[in-house]
C-alpha cells in the first residue's frame, strides 16, 4: 500500500516525512492534537488500561497533556487508527530506540475487539517501517499477563527475545516484561 505524505515530520535533526497510511479498511494518520477527546475513550477506561504504563486517566486534561506528548514529540511516530471517519478509535506508536530500530506500541478502544482493526493497523504500520524506513528491526515490550498483547505479537511474527524481571513501576506495582522482536529478514521471509 502507497504511504500518502503528510506535513507532520519526525525525527529531530533526522527529519522523516510522517506518512499518512492506508489500509483495506483504516486510514492511519498522524495523530493530533484535538483526537485528545476520542482517545480519552480509551485512555479512561479501566479494564483496557490495566496494562498500560501509566495508570488509567482521570480528566480529560490528562489525556489531552498526553495526547500532545505523543502527538508532537521527536521520539514518536504516532498514529491515530480512523475507520469509517476521522475519529481515533485508537493509536499504533514507532518509539525510537536507535538508528533503523523502533519500538511498536498501540492502543484501541475496547468497543472496536475483535474485529481484526488492531491487527490490521499494526501490520500496515510494520510494513511502512521496514518497506518505506528502511527498518532492520522493530520490538515491543510486553506485561507477561496481558495474554491477547502477547497473542497478537505472535501472530504478528514477532519472537520473544528477553524477559525482564521486576522491569517496569506501573499502577498495579512492579511488573515483568517480555521483549518482542521482528527482524525484517523474518518479515520478508514472511513471518
Amino acid at each position: 500500500m502507497a504511504a500518502r505524505q503528510s506535513q507532520k515530520t519526525c525525527g529531530g535533526s533526522n527529519e522523516l516525512t510522517f506518512a499518512t497510511l492506508k489500509s483495506k479498511r483504516l486510514i492511519l494518520r498522524p495523530l493530533r492534537d484535538d483526537d485528545a477527546e476520542a482517545m480519552h475513550v480509551a485512555m479512561s477506561d479501566v479494564d483496557l488500561m490495566t496494562w498500560w504504563s501509566s495508570a488509567p486517566h482521570k480528566t480529560l486534561q490528562e489525556t489531552e497533556d498526553y495526547v500532545k506528548i505523543n502527538a508532537n514529540a521527536d521520539r514518536y511516530m504516532t498514529w491515530a487508527i480512523t475507520h469509517e471517519d476521522d475519529a481515533a478509535l485508537g493509536w499504533v506508536v514507532f518509539v525510537t530506540h536507535r538508528e533503523k530500530v523502533k519500538e511498536i506500541g498501540y492502543i484501541l478502544r475496547r468497543s472496536h475487539w475483535g474485529r481484526g482493526i488492531a491487527s490490521e493497523a499494526i501490520r500496515r504500520v510494520i510494513e511502512h517501517g521496514f518497506d518505506d524506513l528502511a527498518l532492520r528491526k522493530i520490538i515491543a515490550d510486553t506485561d507477561p499477563d496481558n495474554v491477547a498483547s502477547n497473542n497478537l505479537l505472535k501472530q504478528l511474527g514477532f519472537h520473544k527475545e528477553g524477559y525482564l524481571r521486576a522491569e517496569w513501576e506501573t499502577h498495579l506495582g512492579v511488573r515483568d516484561s517480555i521483549l518482542w522482536g521482528l527482524l525484517k529478514d523474518d518479515y520478508n521471509r514472511g513471518m
